[in-house]
């Protein structure tokens, strides 16, 4: 079977990766009854992604014939005799208005039709969604028997969800075994240690019997010298001058201590007072002008340098000190400063980070503050952008519709400084409370 590129206009590109199969089309019948077959238009649809009925109901409100296609048998056909021709730039049309985006000229789309029934064709590949024109004859036929919907992403969701915590029991199970595992060789190491000790105590206590139990010379002249010592009488002067004279001397040796003592003591602070004037910029003072903010920034910056994963970053940014908005924006802020056109790609770009962070109950809440705190900080640029970067974080998994739509609905209440951001996140919201309708 013969293929060529969908699209008129990139029929001459070798490269193109969006094809279908070239038409194949066979005249059946004479007089009236001749009927035009289109053999192969269930692969051609396939191909488009669209729903075979359309496109022979499309020839059919072209041609002002009647068409019909069988769902069982597969048949497609057009009262009258056509050339192939004419049908294949008919079906040109029809890719133009009903299958390629009307942004990117991608083929990659879907048929979505709305609570106001208005249909809308959503690509895949840029996100643009095109409103196709409704007073096309088609477009009666789609609302009657609309395309078959996809799984929602509500779906998609929970099961990456289950995924999520498949991985943290799995996780969490390794940990116990590490710990196990570390448990029993310090039970191991501690035997080891009790073992070597009383063979220490066992090898020294042999040598303190062969020391204590010396040749019997030695037994004889230790007895000899006891002999000895017991003939000597040891008597102490109990004379009022010889009592005098040793308080004296203890008197003299308890001052010269406290002397000394007084001494070292006033020689310390003279010695810290000296090392503190030769440092360069003399006595350490701690800035008092220093936020905690702005302490909590430079400390994950600092981390960051060092650390390259994600959940090194989550289990630091615990430890630090501050409450958890506080902590939430310090991070945001060390992630994302000085970024402004781009904002939207740097979030793509270290979304993982903002995952690992992101794991308790109420995250979600801290984060979507943070962000407002940074815009209120930051320049123009990063304002415009903002909407994408929710949307990042949305498509991620990061955040979620219901948080989104209640923090937007609490801003406006109180918007003033970040009214500007409200406005540049009116159309996303307005989009997920759209799709959260169609998929109801």
């Amino acid at each position: 079977m013969a293929f060529q590129n969908i699209g008129a206009a990139n029929s001459d590109d070798a490269f193109y990766r969006y094809k279908m199969p070239k038409m194949i089309t066979k005249i059946e019948g004479r007089g009236n009854g001749i009927k035009t077959n289109i053999v192969n238009m269930v692969d051609i649809a396939k191909a488009l992604a669209r729903p075979a009925s359309y496109t022979t109901k499309y020839f059919g409100c072209e041609l002002g014939a009647q068409s019909k296609f069988d769902d069982k048998t597969g048949i497609s056909l057009v009262n009258g005799a056509h050339d192939t021709a004419k049908l294949a730039a008919l079906l040109e049309n029809f890719i133009k208005k009903y299958v390629q985006c009307y942004g990117c000229g991608n083929p990659e789309t879907e048929i979505i039709i709305t609570k106001t029934q208005m249909i809308t064709m959503k690509c895949a590949a840029c996100g643009y969604i095109s409103d196709v024109d409704m007073r096309d004859k088609l477009t009666t036929f789609i609302l009657k028997n609309p395309p078959e919907q996809k799984k929602g992403s509500k779906d998609k969701k929970a099961m990456r969800r289950a995924e999520k915590e498949r991985l943290k029991e799995g996780e969490a199970a390794d940990e116990e075994q590490k710990k196990l595992k570390k448990e029993a060789k310090k039970k191991s190491s501690s035997k080891e240690a009790v073992t070597s000790k009383s063979t220490v105590k066992k090898k020294s206590a042999s040598s303190d019997e062969e020391q204590n139990s010396p040749n019997g010379s030695q037994i004889d002249e230790h007895d000899e010298v006891a002999d000895d010592q017991d003939d000597v009488q040891w008597q102490t002067d109990t004379s009022l001058e010889a009592a005098r004279q040793r308080i004296q001397e203890q008197l003299n040796a308890v001052t010269a201590e406290m002397v000394m003592l007084s001494t070292n003591e006033e020689e310390k602070p003279k010695e810290n007072k000296k090392s503190e004037s030769n440092r360069p910029n003399g006595p350490v003072q701690e800035s008092k002008n220093c936020s905690t903010h702005d302490k909590l920034v430079m400390e994950i910056r600092g981390k960051l340098e060092n650390c390259s994963k994600p959940s090194e970053l989550a289990t630091f940014a615990k430890s630090l000190a501050g409450s958890h908005q506080e902590v939430m924006d310090a991070l945001f802020e060390a992630l994302f400063d000085g970024s402004g056109k781009g904002f939207a790609k740097q979030v793509a770009k270290k979304k993982n980070y903002i995952t690992a962070v992101v794991q308790e109950e109420g995250a979600q809440v801290l984060l979507l503050h943070a962000i407002e705190s940074f815009c209120s900080k930051c320049n123009g640029d990063a304002v415009k952008e903002v909407a994408l970067a929710a949307k990042v974080l949305y498509d991620a998994d990061v955040l979620e519709e219901e948080f989104i739509v209640q923090w937007y609905q609490e801003g406006i209440k109180g918007a003033t400084k970040t009214s500007q951001m409200w406005k540049n996140m009116k159309p996303f919201i307005e989009w997920l409370q759209s799709a959260e309708s169609e998929e109801e």
